[in-house]
C-alpha cells in the first residue's frame, strides 16, 4: 500500500484555482447616491430625475446631461413667469382729481 495520492485526485486539486476577486477601478463610473427631494413641480422633478443618468456615465459625459437639465430647469422657470398671477390690488391714488 502506498501513502501517495492517486494522480486523478491530484490533478483536480491542482486545477482548483481560487477565483480572482473583482478589482476596484476608481476611474469607472459610480453612482453618487445623492438623495433627490421632490419639489412638488412635475417639470422640475423630471429634470432633477434626469440627473440620475450621470450615475452610469464617465465624467466627460456629465456635461451634456448637466446642460440638458439646466436648459429644462430654465424652461420650467420661464413657464412659471408666463403664468398669469393674481390681479394687482387697485391703487388708492389712481382716481385723484
Amino acid at each position: 500500500m502506498s501513502d501517495s495520492v492517486p494522480e486523478a485526485e491530484a490533478g483536480t486539486a491542482a486545477e482548483a484555482v481560487p477565483e480572482a476577486e473583482p478589482t476596484f477601478d476608481p476611474a469607472a463610473p459610480a453612482p453618487l447616491n445623492v438623495d433627490r427631494t421632490p419639489s412638488g413641480n412635475a417639470d422640475v422633478d423630471a429634470q432633477l430625475g434626469r440627473l440620475a443618468d450621470t450615475d452610469h456615465l464617465a465624467t466627460d459625459g456629465h456635461v451634456e446631461v448637466y446642460e440638458d437639465v439646466h436648459r429644462g430647469l430654465r424652461d420650467a422657470l420661464t413657464a412659471l413667469d408666463a403664468r398669469p398671477g393674481p390681479p394687482a390690488p387697485p391703487s388708492p391714488y389712481q382716481n385723484r382729481s
